[in-house]
């Protein structure tokens, strides 16, 4: 089994990680960034959430250095997780009207148009 990490994959920034020696914790840490690599933003959100509970006190904030969420996108998918997903959209990453709008096209004005001729 190879150990080679894809470039692009986030670097864990927690504490063990970062003391340069492997532990037992390394390779779940990796796994876990590699997990998250393949989701879409609230998927990750909500994947954080859990994991985080699931360590308990501190759980944010290690998962946060794990993965490089914000502690409040993690808070995020925890507070959507407890009203059980009721106001997310199933079929799509974001609500409807969410994310930016649309950019209005502007006519291309060219020599032709700009003298009104031929």
């Amino acid at each position: 089994m190879s150990t080679t990490i894809p470039l692009n994959l986030h670097q864990c920034q927690c504490q063990l990680c970062q003391q340069g020696e492997t532990h037992p914790e390394q390779g779940f840490h990796q796994q876990i960034n590699l997990f998250m690599s393949r989701l879409d933003e609230q998927q990750r959100r909500w994947d954080a959430a859990l994991e985080a509970k699931r360590r308990g006190h501190g759980g944010m904030k290690l998962i946060s250095q794990i993965t490089g969420l914000d502690v409040n996108t993690i808070r995020r998918g925890r507070q959507e997780l407890g009203e059980n997903l009721q106001n997310r959209p199933i079929g799509r990453v974001r609500v409807p009207g969410g994310g930016r709008k649309a950019v209005e096209k502007k006519p291309r004005i060219t020599r032709k148009t700009s003298e009104g001729g031929n």
